[in-house]
Protein backbone atom coordinates (compact mmCIF):
# COMPACT_ATOMS: atom_id res chain seq x y z
CA UNK A 1 0.00 0.00 0.00
CA UNK A 2 1.71 2.94 -0.99
CA UNK A 3 0.75 5.98 0.67
CA UNK A 4 2.03 9.75 0.31
CA UNK A 5 1.51 12.57 2.52
CA UNK A 6 2.19 16.69 1.82
CA UNK A 7 1.36 19.29 3.81
CA UNK A 8 -2.81 19.30 5.22
CA UNK A 9 -3.23 16.18 2.24
CA UNK A 10 -2.52 12.53 2.27
CA UNK A 11 -3.08 9.72 -0.45
CA UNK A 12 -3.69 6.34 0.61
CA UNK A 13 -3.31 3.55 -1.74
CA UNK A 14 -1.71 6.09 -4.34
CA UNK A 15 -1.53 3.33 -7.06
CA UNK A 16 -4.87 2.44 -6.40
CA UNK A 17 -6.45 1.29 -10.41
CA UNK A 18 -9.98 1.66 -9.89
CA UNK A 19 -12.01 4.23 -12.05
CA UNK A 20 -13.39 5.90 -8.77
CA UNK A 21 -11.27 8.56 -7.05
CA UNK A 22 -12.23 8.97 -3.27
CA UNK A 23 -12.14 12.01 -1.53
CA UNK A 24 -11.93 12.75 2.38
CA UNK A 25 -12.18 16.40 3.14
CA UNK A 26 -12.98 16.52 7.06
CA UNK A 27 -10.86 13.17 7.50
CA UNK A 28 -9.23 14.20 10.21
CA UNK A 29 -9.40 17.04 13.47
CA UNK A 30 -6.12 18.08 13.83
CA UNK A 31 -5.12 21.22 14.55
CA UNK A 32 -1.65 22.13 14.15
CA UNK A 33 0.04 23.56 17.83
CA UNK A 34 0.16 27.22 16.45
CA UNK A 35 -3.24 27.94 16.50
CA UNK A 36 -4.07 26.26 20.35
CA UNK A 37 -6.39 24.39 19.82
CA UNK A 38 -8.71 28.11 18.30
CA UNK A 39 -9.54 28.15 22.07
CA UNK A 40 -11.47 25.07 22.13
CA UNK A 41 -11.91 22.66 25.00
CA UNK A 42 -10.77 19.31 23.86
CA UNK A 43 -14.36 17.83 23.59
CA UNK A 44 -15.42 20.84 21.11
CA UNK A 45 -11.78 19.93 19.12
CA UNK A 46 -12.70 16.16 18.90
CA UNK A 47 -16.23 16.76 18.01
CA UNK A 48 -18.47 16.47 14.80
CA UNK A 49 -17.66 20.08 14.52
CA UNK A 50 -13.77 19.49 14.01
CA UNK A 51 -13.76 16.42 11.69
CA UNK A 52 -16.30 13.64 10.50
CA UNK A 53 -16.17 10.82 13.15
CA UNK A 54 -15.55 7.68 10.91
CA UNK A 55 -15.42 9.02 7.31
CA UNK A 56 -12.09 8.30 7.43
CA UNK A 57 -11.84 4.83 8.76
CA UNK A 58 -14.93 3.86 6.47
CA UNK A 59 -13.20 5.80 3.40
CA UNK A 60 -9.85 3.66 3.40
CA UNK A 61 -12.17 0.40 4.00
CA UNK A 62 -13.50 1.22 0.93
CA UNK A 63 -10.48 1.88 -0.73
CA UNK A 64 -8.70 -1.37 0.03
CA UNK A 65 -12.14 -3.24 -1.61
CA UNK A 66 -11.93 -1.05 -4.55
CA UNK A 67 -8.52 -0.09 -4.51
CA UNK A 68 -9.07 2.92 -5.22
CA UNK A 69 -7.04 6.03 -4.73
CA UNK A 70 -8.13 8.07 -1.91
CA UNK A 71 -7.06 11.81 -1.05
CA UNK A 72 -7.73 13.17 2.35
CA UNK A 73 -7.37 16.36 4.55
CA UNK A 74 -5.01 16.36 7.30
CA UNK A 75 -6.31 19.35 8.90
CA UNK A 76 -9.33 19.95 10.87
CA UNK A 77 -12.01 21.82 8.91
CA UNK A 78 -12.54 24.14 11.50
CA UNK A 79 -8.51 25.52 10.39
CA UNK A 80 -9.70 24.98 6.71
CA UNK A 81 -12.72 23.05 5.57
CA UNK A 82 -11.40 22.24 1.83
CA UNK A 83 -14.74 21.48 0.68
CA UNK A 84 -15.73 24.87 0.65
CA UNK A 85 -13.57 27.53 -1.07
CA UNK A 86 -12.10 30.57 -0.37
CA UNK A 87 -14.61 33.23 -0.51
CA UNK A 88 -17.19 31.14 1.52
CA UNK A 89 -17.92 32.30 5.12
CA UNK A 90 -17.76 28.83 6.37
CA UNK A 91 -14.62 27.82 5.25
CA UNK A 92 -13.12 28.93 8.25
CA UNK A 93 -16.06 29.68 10.58
CA UNK A 94 -16.20 31.30 13.83
CA UNK A 95 -19.05 28.82 14.46
CA UNK A 96 -20.15 25.62 13.94
CA UNK A 97 -23.59 24.20 15.02
CA UNK A 98 -23.69 25.00 18.66
CA UNK A 99 -19.65 25.49 18.99
CA UNK A 100 -18.08 29.08 18.72
CA UNK A 101 -14.56 28.80 17.41
CA UNK A 102 -12.70 31.63 19.44
CA UNK A 103 -9.47 31.15 17.09
CA UNK A 104 -11.32 31.88 13.84
CA UNK A 105 -12.76 35.80 15.23
CA UNK A 106 -11.82 38.31 13.31
CA UNK A 107 -9.63 36.57 11.22
CA UNK A 108 -7.34 38.91 9.22
CA UNK A 109 -7.38 39.08 5.38
CA UNK A 110 -3.43 37.78 5.95
CA UNK A 111 -4.52 34.96 8.43
CA UNK A 112 -7.17 33.92 5.71
CA UNK A 113 -4.70 33.93 2.92
CA UNK A 114 -1.98 31.72 5.05
CA UNK A 115 -4.52 28.81 6.00
CA UNK A 116 -5.55 29.17 2.24
CA UNK A 117 -2.43 28.48 1.29
CA UNK A 118 -1.35 26.13 3.45
CA UNK A 119 -4.36 23.88 3.97
CA UNK A 120 -7.08 24.61 0.68
CA UNK A 121 -4.55 24.85 -2.03
CA UNK A 122 -2.22 21.94 -1.51
CA UNK A 123 -5.16 20.05 -1.01
CA UNK A 124 -7.10 20.98 -4.17
CA UNK A 125 -3.83 20.81 -6.10
CA UNK A 126 -3.11 17.16 -4.94
CA UNK A 127 -7.04 15.51 -5.86
CA UNK A 128 -6.57 17.53 -9.64
CA UNK A 129 -2.99 15.59 -9.78
CA UNK A 130 -4.58 12.51 -8.59
CA UNK A 131 -7.27 12.57 -10.87
CA UNK A 132 -5.26 13.91 -14.16
CA UNK A 133 -2.91 11.47 -13.61
CA UNK A 134 -5.14 8.59 -13.10
CA UNK A 135 -5.47 6.84 -16.66
CA UNK A 136 -9.08 5.82 -15.79
CA UNK A 137 -10.87 7.66 -13.78
CA UNK A 138 -14.54 8.46 -14.21
CA UNK A 139 -15.94 8.57 -10.97
CA UNK A 140 -15.34 11.15 -8.18
CA UNK A 141 -16.61 9.55 -5.13
CA UNK A 142 -16.65 11.67 -1.36
CA UNK A 143 -17.20 10.19 1.89
CA UNK A 144 -18.76 12.21 4.92
CA UNK A 145 -20.57 11.79 8.30
CA UNK A 146 -23.07 13.99 10.25
CA UNK A 147 -24.07 13.82 13.91
CA UNK A 148 -27.48 12.68 14.60
CA UNK A 149 -28.82 15.18 16.26
CA UNK A 150 -28.09 18.72 14.87
CA UNK A 151 -28.96 22.06 16.72
CA UNK A 152 -31.27 19.72 19.23
CA UNK A 153 -33.08 18.13 16.16
CA UNK A 154 -32.90 14.49 15.55
CA UNK A 155 -32.31 12.93 12.24
CA UNK A 156 -34.01 10.12 10.94
CA UNK A 157 -32.28 10.21 7.47
CA UNK A 158 -29.18 7.50 8.12
CA UNK A 159 -27.26 7.69 4.95
CA UNK A 160 -27.26 10.44 1.88
CA UNK A 161 -26.28 10.67 -1.42
CA UNK A 162 -25.86 14.09 -2.35
CA UNK A 163 -25.58 15.51 -5.88
CA UNK A 164 -25.00 19.10 -7.51
CA UNK A 165 -25.44 19.36 -11.62
CA UNK A 166 -25.23 16.09 -12.53
CA UNK A 167 -27.57 13.58 -10.27
CA UNK A 168 -27.06 9.98 -12.37
CA UNK A 169 -25.14 8.69 -9.68
CA UNK A 170 -26.60 9.48 -6.82
CA UNK A 171 -30.02 8.90 -8.07
CA UNK A 172 -28.85 4.91 -9.11
CA UNK A 173 -27.47 4.11 -6.10
CA UNK A 174 -30.47 5.36 -4.19
CA UNK A 175 -32.58 3.11 -6.62
CA UNK A 176 -30.15 0.06 -5.78
CA UNK A 177 -29.11 0.54 -1.83
CA UNK A 178 -31.15 -0.70 0.97
CA UNK A 179 -31.42 -1.69 4.13
CA UNK A 180 -31.11 1.62 5.88
CA UNK A 181 -33.13 5.16 5.87
CA UNK A 182 -31.15 6.62 2.57
CA UNK A 183 -32.81 9.97 1.11
CA UNK A 184 -31.79 12.34 -1.43
CA UNK A 185 -29.86 15.47 -0.60
CA UNK A 186 -29.99 15.04 2.95
CA UNK A 187 -29.10 15.93 5.77
CA UNK A 188 -27.77 18.63 3.85
CA UNK A 189 -27.83 20.04 -0.30
CA UNK A 190 -27.05 22.26 -2.78
CA UNK A 191 -28.47 25.23 -0.86
CA UNK A 192 -25.73 24.61 1.86
CA UNK A 193 -22.84 24.89 -0.32
CA UNK A 194 -21.75 21.26 0.53
CA UNK A 195 -21.31 20.33 -3.21
CA UNK A 196 -18.24 22.03 -3.50
CA UNK A 197 -15.71 19.09 -4.00
CA UNK A 198 -18.52 17.63 -6.30
CA UNK A 199 -18.36 20.71 -8.37
CA UNK A 200 -14.70 21.78 -9.12
CA UNK A 201 -13.13 18.21 -9.47
CA UNK A 202 -16.55 15.94 -10.50
CA UNK A 203 -18.62 18.35 -12.75
CA UNK A 204 -16.08 20.89 -14.26
CA UNK A 205 -13.52 17.30 -14.94
CA UNK A 206 -16.85 15.38 -16.65
CA UNK A 207 -16.62 12.48 -13.80
CA UNK A 208 -19.80 10.94 -12.29
CA UNK A 209 -20.03 11.97 -9.00
CA UNK A 210 -21.49 11.25 -5.61
CA UNK A 211 -21.32 12.90 -2.21
CA UNK A 212 -22.19 10.13 0.66
CA UNK A 213 -23.25 11.41 3.84
CA UNK A 214 -23.27 8.42 6.91
CA UNK A 215 -24.54 8.85 10.12
CA UNK A 216 -21.91 8.66 12.90
CA UNK A 217 -23.09 6.52 15.14
CA UNK A 218 -23.60 4.42 12.50
CA UNK A 219 -19.59 3.97 12.05
CA UNK A 220 -18.50 3.93 15.62
CA UNK A 221 -16.45 1.11 15.33
CA UNK A 222 -14.06 -0.58 13.41
CA UNK A 223 -16.38 -2.99 12.22
CA UNK A 224 -19.28 -0.65 11.72
CA UNK A 225 -16.73 1.04 9.41
CA UNK A 226 -16.28 -2.58 7.78
CA UNK A 227 -19.66 -3.10 7.09
CA UNK A 228 -20.51 0.33 6.11
CA UNK A 229 -17.39 0.04 2.91
CA UNK A 230 -18.58 -3.41 2.33
CA UNK A 231 -22.29 -1.75 1.48
CA UNK A 232 -20.99 1.14 -0.13
CA UNK A 233 -18.41 -1.31 -2.33
CA UNK A 234 -21.92 -3.61 -3.32
CA UNK A 235 -24.06 -0.08 -4.31
CA UNK A 236 -21.06 1.40 -5.65
CA UNK A 237 -20.28 -1.50 -8.18
CA UNK A 238 -23.80 -2.05 -9.06
CA UNK A 239 -24.70 1.22 -10.04
CA UNK A 240 -21.60 2.39 -12.70
CA UNK A 241 -22.55 0.08 -14.96
CA UNK A 242 -25.87 1.79 -15.60
CA UNK A 243 -24.61 5.13 -16.00
CA UNK A 244 -24.39 7.18 -19.39
CA UNK A 245 -21.04 7.89 -20.42
CA UNK A 246 -19.61 10.98 -20.06
CA UNK A 247 -16.92 12.47 -21.90
CA UNK A 248 -13.70 12.84 -19.73
CA UNK A 249 -12.07 17.06 -19.64
CA UNK A 250 -8.64 17.71 -19.14
CA UNK A 251 -7.85 19.00 -16.08
CA UNK A 252 -6.04 22.67 -16.43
Amino acid sequence: MQITTEPAVRVYNAQGVHEIILVCEHASAFIPEQYQNLGLDNNAAQSHAAWDPGAANTAHYLADRLNAVLVESTISRLVYDCNRPPESATAMPAKSEIFTIPGNRNLSDEQKQYRIENYYNPFKAQLARSIEQHPVAAVLVTVHSFTPVYNGIKRPVEIGFLHDQNSQLAETMLDVASGYNIQLNQPYGIADGVTHTLKLHGVENGLHNVMIEIRNDLIQSDSQCRQMAEHLELWLTQSLPKLETQPRLTVE
